[in-house]
């Protein structure tokens, strides 16, 4: 699944073109590299995304086309 739609789908972003646009300003890892919005995200890899002066650190559990507001949250876990 692409990155900027899988943190949408996450709940992590909003909206899939903030994802878009903060994986293309450098501000999301993906396991340790900045990522482009296409990057394939797989299970087991580790989602690092800056916002602002803040920092989130997740690791896929699971891969959604969709989902609702309660299964979001079981889509990753904060490390």
């Amino acid at each position: 699944m692409r990155l900027d739609k899988y943190l949408k789908v996450s709940r992590l972003i909003k909206r899939r073109t903030v994802a878009n646009e903060a994986a293309d300003a450098g501000r999301v890892m993906l396991n340790g590299k900045a990522a482009k919005p296409s990057a394939d995200v797989k299970v087991g890899d580790i989602i690092e995304i800056g916002f602002g002066t803040k920092s989130v650190k997740v690791e896929v559990l699971a891969i959604a086309d969709t989902s609702r507001k309660e299964e979001a949250k079981e889509l990753f876990k904060y490390i």
